[in-house]
């Protein structure tokens, strides 16, 4: 009818319309994207930057020369250790440079590799390591006990290892010499091995980079296929266009500390953006906040990569009031949170959001950079606008029909960035037409930037009724009294199929023993609806976090149904 308004379809993409950073427009698209293997970016920036710092762990410098030369070496003990094109090379290392070197090594020779957490049990390494049929393990020196755990279980064939420092005045241990068939010292290769000239060839659109594990939505951790087109359109689609604007002023020039583990995808995407640009980088143990502080407020970086709960711990903290650019993802930024960082240190945070599956990035929010970088144009909250050429729709997860624009349900991403799927099947994960449910409950408001408001698996059934446990969090760290803050859903024993919602809280100190779990409750009576108010509060002085730093949901989850089956409540 004539007058009507067309209603917009989630295809004609109305987040463009955002693509701005001040007064500069970004661009709609970054097509063609490199078709490249990923160690391209630290032979151009090593020829463009011989002499800069590439990396700073601890009191420790290493040029982009010294670090390409290191890495070819190791490229060619690879080869000469039997590794050959397509196989799997795992590492169990925290963040350091010898994280950099297995990783740029592994794709200079055509290898892949499995960055493992330096948490995992031996259970948990034996599993990621059976899976990924890594026979070839680089791992600090503390680590090979572990490892060697491992082997009774799983073939390793070589094990490289190295002397990882954890903080500025750490006491290396002597190590032993590892006389066994099959280990070699870091240290060894480099003196013994010529480096690699020539770097192998790969297709970069078939071509496994990276295995990393994740654990999805349910059952046991899997393996993300990534190729290397995948991982260098994905750092050209968030750090190159994001910068563009800025990029005589940041390439070569500018620094990034980075606060995530570096095996962590969101570590792991920082550190191939920060090579591709030249960019020197400083890495940090992501639980030793104060000497992070301490970097931050001596170095001034353009840009700080963190977490929610580095941030929470920064407000107690001497950082400077500086045009830092702080960007935080991983897991969902509080809005209080975000309001009480930015009157401390007089800049606005940034977040990023994705998965593993998707190299690390499909939205950032880029309304932030436009006040750090003195343009002061508003800014807006939220996970921000999908990045140029990702598509996003919003779907029911029990139809799968796309939801009228406002309205809440799971994203769906399609983009180059998207894995391949889980190991070792193709397009395993995702659906036919290569979309992938990102497991998030979502919405977009008219603007085109989307906000979270719950993981499905995190979110609580009580009676039928649908409990956002984000929402909660985020009102509870409204609570002047409240310091971290979580809700889960418990099986209702009176109720069966529905759940009870708990809350656990630790408190700002100053609100130790001055404040009641009635207190809690009445405080969130007036917020949300009836059914939506914890049951039951627990306040602890510590809450489980993984070492990305997020709230351990699941552990807390799994403590208490223990104990409800304890006390014979449920079965």
């Amino acid at each position: 009818m004539m007058g009507e308004e067309k209603e917009l379809t989630y295809a004609e993409k109305p987040w463009l319309k955002s693509y701005v950073v001040g007064p500069f427009k970004l661009k709609h698209t970054m097509e063609p994207y490199p078709k490249i293997n990923v160690y391209q970016f630290l032979e151009d920036s090593a020829t463009k930057f011989p002499d800069n710092i590439a990396c700073i762990y601890l009191d420790d410098e290493i040029t982009y020369k010294d670090l390409k030369l290191k890495v070819d070496k190791l490229a060619n003990a690879f080869i000469d250790l039997g590794l050959k094109k397509g196989d799997t090379i795992a590492s169990v290392l925290p963040s350091c440079v010898e994280f950099i070197l297995v990783d740029y090594a592994a794709m200079k020779m055509g290898a892949i590799h499995v960055p493992l957490s330096i948490l995992h049990k031996t259970d948990e390494l034996v599993h990621e390591l059976k899976e990924s049929d890594a026979k070839t393990v680089f791992c600090s020196y503390r680590r090979i006990e572990r490892i060697n755990e491992a082997k009774n279980e799983v073939k390793i064939k070589t094990v490289i290892y190295a002397p990882t420092r954890l903080f500025p005045d750490y006491n290396l241990p002597d190590m032993q010499d590892v006389s066994e068939k099959g280990f070699f010292s870091l240290d060894y290769l480099l003196e013994n091995y010529d480096p690699l000239e020539k770097t192998v060839e790969v297709d970069p659109m078939e071509d496994l980079a990276l295995l990393p594990f994740t654990g999805g939505t349910t059952g046991l951790p899997k393996g993300t296929m990534l190729t290397h087109y995948n991982i260098s359109t994905n750092v050209v689609q968030l750090m190159h266009w994001m910068l563009d604007p800025l990029k005589v002023g940041i390439i070569g020039k500018a620094a990034i500390v980075i606060c995530v583990p570096l095996f962590h995808a969101y570590g792991h995407f920082v550190l191939h953006s920060c090579i591709s640009l030249g960019l020197k980088v400083f890495l940090m143990d992501p639980r030793d906040m104060v000497r992070i502080a301490e970097v931050i407020k001596k170095n001034r970086p353009f840009m700080v990569t963190g977490v929610p709960a580095h941030y929470m711990r920064f407000l107690n903290l001497d950082i400077p009031k500086a045009p830092i650019f702080y960007l935080s993802g991983a897991a969902p930024m509080p809005p209080d949170l975000a309001d009480q960082f930015e009157k401390k240190t007089g800049v606005p945070m940034g977040e990023g959001y994705g998965a593993t599956e998707t190299c690390a990035c499909t939205m950032v929010n880029i309304s932030p950079l436009s006040k750090v970088t003195g343009f002061m144009a508003s800014k807006k909250n939220g996970i921000g606008v999908p990045l140029p050429d990702t598509e996003v729709k919003i779907i029911d997860p029990e139809t799968r029909e796309e939801m009228p624009f406002g309205e809440s349900g799971e994203i769906w991403i399609r983009g180059p960035q998207v894995m391949k799927g889980y190991w070792p099947t193709l397009g395993n994960g995702l659906t036919d037409d290569g979309w992938l449910p990102m497991g998030d409950i979502g919405r977009m408001d008219e603007d085109g930037y989307f906000y979270i408001e719950d993981r499905i698996k995190d979110m609580i059934n009580v009676s039928g009724n649908k409990v956002y446990s984000r929402v909660i969090d985020d009102i509870l760290h409204e609570h002047p009294a409240v310091s971290v803050a979580g809700v889960i859903g418990l099986p209702d024993p009176e109720r069966p199929g529905s759940e009870r919602v708990k809350a656990f809280i630790t408190l700002n100190k100053e609100y130790k023993d001055k404040i009641t779990e009635q207190d809690i409750i009445d405080f969130l009576k007036e917020k949300v609806k009836p059914y939506a108010v914890p049951k039951y509060v627990e306040f602890r002085d510590d809450l489980p976090l993984t070492l990305a730093m997020k709230l351990f949901k699941r552990k807390l989850r799994t403590e208490e149904i223990a104990k409800m089956k304890e006390r014979g409540e449920i079965k």
